[in-house]
């Protein structure tokens, strides 16, 4: 697990040292609030905007080495850069655009890993929102978890006025209903 952290760090420095904004999601921020397990990848939210990738894309693959041998087209086509760190830890980098993506990054902060490594991960809401999203089997297992032990201490207005839209935008309608039979299931209101 160090060396998902490790890595993750590496990556952090890459994208300070160029001024970028981003936020690690995924099993990295799962860690920070909700029940920890293991992870073998740091997936991260880098704002790129639209139309503009190519020049965070490149510079990522300068660094990183690509999973895919056309990782750099699948990127600009797919919005996500599969990258591997020196240490074999996969890097998943999600090319960001949408408003809720630049709040999740404008909200995250520093939280501190073993090893004293420092990484900047989203709020407990935002990674919600990312996991309810994705709404694969084990994506429902971390929302359990995180409500678990978050509590009432979420902010489900937030949540659902990120959520609603993109639930819509992928004509996804269960993925309110799953959230809020969680929510209600576990008294996390």
């Amino acid at each position: 697990m160090i060396d998902v952290f490790r890595s993750a760090a590496e990556l952090q420095g890459v994208c300070e040292s160029q001024g970028w904004r981003f936020c690690f999601i995924g099993g990295v921020a799962l860690q920070r609030w909700g029940e920890p397990r293991f992870t073998r990848d740091a997936d991260i939210t880098l704002i790129t905007g639209i139309g503009g990738e190519e020049p965070f894309v490149d510079a990522l693959l300068a660094r990183f080495e690509g999973r895919l041998p056309n990782a750099r087209d699948f990127a600009l086509r797919h919005r996500v850069l599969l990258l591997r760190s020196a240490s074999g830890v996969g890097l998943d980098v999600a090319l960001g655009a949408l408003p809720f993506e630049e709040s999740a990054v404008r909200r995250s902060s520093h939280f501190e890993y073993p090893g004293g490594l420092s990484l900047r991960t989203c709020s407990a809401e935002d990674l919600v929102v990312f996991k309810s999203f994705a709404a694969r089997g084990q994506d429902w297992v971390d929302v359990e978890r995180i409500l678990v032990r978050q509590g009432s201490s979420l902010d489900w207005d937030y949540v659902l006025l990120h959520l609603r839209p993109l639930a819509e935008i992928k004509e996804a309608p269960e993925i309110l209903v799953r959230l809020e039979q969680l929510r209600l299931g576990l008294g996390a209101c």
